[in-house]
């Protein structure tokens, strides 16, 4: 039977780092929040767009969510960086699995007597 090492290197720990604060995400919600000025009203009314099944849709948000539908449209985009990092670490792992692995038996072939 094989036996599978993992080597520990930069993008291991890298992509461990951003799985834990990944794990750490608060709340999110995908979608813009955007103002729209509306007729005869000072003040802007607020739709969170987003897509779904291909199409635009829009949804009203009322005043006194709007501060905490901008956190969680907030972290959505924290949490598609953590995610496009962690698939880059991950990308990096596969592209080096077969020189870490002649490395390894390379070593082991130097201790062996």
């Amino acid at each position: 039977m094989k036996t599978i090492t993992i080597v520990t290197n930069r993008h291991t720990s890298l992509r461990a780092a951003a799985l834990q604060r990944i794990a750490q995400t608060q709340p999110f919600l995908e979608g813009s929040l955007c103002s729209v000025k509306r007729p005869g009203c000072t003040q802007p009314g607020w739709h969170l767009t987003f897509k779904q099944k291909g199409r635009t849709r829009t949804v009203y948000v009322p005043m006194d969510l709007v501060p905490e539908v901008k956190t969680w449209t907030r972290n959505y985009k924290r949490l598609k960086k953590l995610i496009r990092e962690v698939s880059r670490h991950s990308l990096a792992l596969v592209r080096g699995h077969v020189a870490n692995q002649r490395a390894a038996k390379r070593a082991q072939a130097l201790t062996r007597p």
